[in-house]
C-alpha cells in the first residue's frame, strides 16, 4: 500500500515514512550497495566502489554552524565526493543551499598548506519531489561554464545535479525510471525497488532504529521550542505532550518516556491518562 504523505501539522511516525524522508533515505542508503546503483542512475555512467565518509568537526570548527549535516556523503576509489540528500519542500534556496554543500565539501579536505589542485572532483545530488525549474525534466544536470564561449567549460570539477521524481521520463533509462516510480509513490516495479522497498520495512522494524527516530524527534521539538519566545512555556509542553503520546503508541514505556524527556514518571502518566489528574 502506498504510503499518503502527511500534512504540516502532523509529525510522521517511523512507520508513514518513505524513501523520500530524510531519516529514512539516510538509513537505507547509508547502505552502499543501495546508493551506487541511485548514483549511477543519476549520473548515468558506472561509480566505482564507494564508502561512507565522516567529516570531523573538531578537524573544521564552525563547518556546520548553520546546521548542515551531510548525511550521505561518499567517495569512490577515485577520490570522487558525492553528496546525495532528499528535498521534500519548495523553500526557494535550494541553489544557493547547494552552493554552501559545495563549501563544507571542499573545506573538509582541504587542509592548511594544501594545494588548491588537492581539492576532489565532486557531484552534489539533491533528490525533490517538485520541479525547481519548472521545465519537466527528471534530471537536472550543471556544471560551470564561460558565457561568451559556452563550450568552453571552468573546470573546476563540480557538479550539481537535481534530480525531479516528478519529471518527463519520456527519455530516461529502465533503471532511473523504476528509480524515479519508487521514490514518487512508492511502487516497486523491478529487483531494485524491491529492495529498496525491503530495506525500508527493515528500518521500520528495528527497535533501534525506532527509538532513535523517537529521540531525533523529540529533540527537534525541543529546538524548536527553544527557539519560540520567551516565556511561551505552553509551547514546550505542548510538543512534550504530543512526544509522550507518539512514543507510547509506539511501544515505549512511560518510564522510558519520563527519562528521555527529563521528567518524572507521574507527569508521563498523567499525560497519556494513566494515572487520575
Amino acid at each position: 500500500m502506498t504510503k499518503m504523505a502527511s500534512n504540516n501539522t502532523h509529525r510522521k511516525t517511523i512507520d508513514e515514512l518513505t524513501l523520500m524522508d530524510d531519516y529514512m533515505f539516510a538509513q537505507v542508503m547509508r547502505q552502499t550497495d543501495y546508493l551506487k546503483p541511485l548514483l549511477e542512475s543519476a549520473l548515468r555512467m558506472k561509480v566505482s566502489k564507494i564508502e561512507l565518509i565522516e567529516i570531523q568537526k573538531t578537524e573544521k570548527e564552525g563547518y556546520d554552524s548553520k546546521g548542515v549535516r551531510l548525511d550521505l556523503y561518499v567517495a569512490d576509489e577515485n577520490g570522487v565526493i558525492y553528496n546525495v540528500e532528499v528535498q521534500t519542500s519548495d523553500k526557494k534556496n535550494l541553489p544557493k543551499r547547494m552552493r554552501y554543500y559545495q563549501s563544507i565539501i571542499d573545506i573538509s579536505f582541504l587542509s592548511p598548506g594544501m594545494d588548491y589542485k588537492e581539492l576532489r572532483k565532486s557531484f552534489i545530488i539533491f533528490i525533490c519531489n517538485y520541479d525547481e525549474y519548472g521545465r519537466g525534466r527528471c534530471i537536472y544536470t550543471f556544471e560551470n561554464t564561460c558565457c561568451e564561449e559556452t563550450d568552453l567549460k571552468f573546470g573546476d570539477e563540480s557538479f550539481k545535479i537535481l534530480i525531479n521524481t516528478k519529471g518527463n521520463r519520456d527519455e530516461a533509462s529502465d533503471d532511473l525510471k523504476e528509480l524515479l516510480k519508487y521514490l514518487d509513490d512508492g511502487t516497486v516495479t523491478g529487483d531494485y525497488s524491491r529492495k529498496l522497498d525491503d530495506a525500508v520495512k527493515a528500518v521500520e522494524s528495528n527497535e533501534e532504529r525506532r527509538l532513535e527516530y523517537m529521540l531525533l524527534s523529540v529533540w527537534k521539538n525541543e529546538m524548536r521550542a527553544e527557539g519560540r519566545q520567551e516565556g511561551r512555556q505552553e509551547g514546550f509542553a505542548e510538543c512534550m505532550e504530543q512526544d509522550a503520546k507518539a512514543m507510547y503508541e509506539e511501544g515505549i514505556a512511560p518510564d522510558v518516556i519520563a527519562r528521555i524527556q527529563k521528567v518524572p514518571v507521574e507527569v508521563i502518566e498523567k499525560i497519556l491518562g494513566l494515572r487520575p489528574v
